[in-house]
């Protein structure tokens, strides 16, 4: 009879044990599960941007078109999109925007005509696609994910780049669609002057984490004010104003293209925080408020790692920026602060 009651004890105590197990196993696990995490930074060029030269109207419109191209590119993310597609279609929000330097508010060149360039990134895949000079193309940043998707190389540009669009069935338009007032205004004023001081650089670019830990940059752009005919500057080419790899960060850059080029900017940011291990903040600031700051060059980046830090880092008066992320941040800004 004892040995039946110390069965029945033991039993019982092995069984309350099992049973306080699953009760905190059910608690904890939940609160130990990685939960899906989203990042989307974007930029809207950076440069001479000051409170004083803006209406209170016209902050408010490039208030709003920021929020579009974040509320646009965050539903994709939330929804379970990737950052391809996010990338994607926030840049074509604001290439569809006269206030920008990319796509509709694309600047004029020397002879008085719209070139555009604009390049994406996949980091998951290292895939990578470009065009630059095109002058039809309504959405430049389709055709890079075209070139990047369905053709065999990185970059194509001018008369190639324009046909091969039309080939893949993206919208052509006519060279009028990119005439705006304001830029032409523009132009003519830095046409008198014969030089390009004081320019903005209003190039567009995004860039996301998804909710799979894939990253992906794109940049889109109009160029310079007046730039000579045949004029490239960093938008596609990869590594200079894009690049995107999953072990690191995926980053957009904006400014004077000639020494984000030089100094192959966005690789340099990912390259820092791969063989020194610094954070990307750290490899941001030592490259745009350090290096590049040193010898002449102005401009600015947005970056987001594997981990979901974002940068948005410039050394210029201003940059029109923007974030949302998966945790509820959602912010937008346009000068120093």
């Amino acid at each position: 009879m004892k040995f039946t009651f110390e069965i029945m004890i033991r039993n019982t105590i092995i069984f309350i044990a099992i049973a306080i197990c699953l009760n905190s196993c059910s608690y904890i696990n939940p609160e130990k599960e990685t939960i899906p995490k989203y990042v989307l930074v974007i930029h809207g060029g950076a440069g001479t941007i000051l409170k004083e030269n803006l209406t209170p109207e016209k902050e408010q419109e490039y208030i709003a078109k920021l929020e579009e191209a974040l509320l646009t590119g965050g539903d994709i993310l939330n929804n379970g999109g990737t950052s391809l597609d996010a990338v994607t279609q926030t840049i074509m929000v604001l290439e569809n925007s006269p206030l920008f330097n990319a796509g509709k508010g694309a600047v004029f060149t020397e002879e008085g005509i719209n070139e555009m360039d604009a390049s994406i990134m996949y980091g998951r895949t290292g895939g990578a696609g470009a065009v630059a000079g095109v002058r039809n193309i309504k959405n430049p940043i389709l055709a890079a994910r075209a070139v990047m998707e369905n053709s065999d190389h990185v970059l194509l540009t001018g008369d190639g780049a324009d046909e091969f669009a039309e080939d893949q069935g993206l919208e052509i338009v006519d060279s009028s669609y990119f005439y705006t007032p304001n830029r032409w205004k523009r132009y003519e004023k830095v046409k008198a002057k014969r030089n390009l001081e004081d320019e903005k650089h209003g190039t567009v670019g995004a860039v996301a984490l998804d909710k799979y830990g894939d990253l992906a940059a794109g940049t889109s752009t109009g160029g310079m004010t007046y730039k000579m005919k045949g004029r490239v500057g960093d938008s596609p080419i990869i590594g200079a104003g894009t690049y995107a790899d999953n072990n690191t960060c995926a980053v957009s850059a904006t400014g004077h293209g000639e020494y984000f080029i030089r100094n192959v900017v966005a690789y340099d940011i990912s390259a820092l925080m791969k063989y020194t291990r610094v954070s990307i903040k750290e490899a941001a600031n030592y490259v745009i408020l350090g290096k590049l700051k040193k010898i002449g060059g102005s401009g600015g980046i947005i970056a987001v790692d594997k981990d979901g830090k974002f940068t948005m880092t410039f050394n210029t008066t201003g940059m029109y920026r923007g974030v949302i992320t998966s945790d509820g941040l959602m912010e937008v800004k346009i000068f120093g602060e």
